[in-house]
């Protein structure tokens, strides 16, 4: 039986890494074993940090709604309760759009959620 080597598959898998690694600075760009870590490290960071865009944009929007609800008169949480209770249904992204880019609107929604 033949001796297999593997420099064909070895060196596509090095050249994938090197190419992802594209654009680090130093040695991490250039040299196959820093290379690798860096971009493990990177997939990693990157795979956590799709969860936390999520959790980071849910704390803007509320923090958004709670300045925009307290410039009319009302608390977040009292301003959420009140929506709620009235059978509102919007979300917190809708919400905070409102609340930024059209603040009559937001206004009418602040007088439904206080029983106005």
């Amino acid at each position: 039986m033949s001796r297999v080597k593997h420099s064909v598959s070895t060196r596509k898998r090095r050249k994938k890494v090197l190419k992802l690694a594209k654009g680090y600075v130093g040695s991490k760009s250039k040299l196959f074993r820093v290379a690798n870590q860096q971009v493990m490290r990177s997939l990693a960071y990157a795979y956590r940090d799709r969860k936390v865009r999520k959790r980071d944009f849910r704390k803007l929007w509320i923090t958004r709604i709670n300045a925009a609800a307290r410039n009319n008169g009302l608390s977040y949480s009292r301003f959420m309760g009140g929506l709620k209770k009235a059978g509102v249904a919007v979300n917190r992204k809708m919400l905070a759009d409102l609340a930024v880019n059209d603040p009559a609107a937001f206004s009418s929604l602040v007088k439904i959620a206080q029983g106005e």
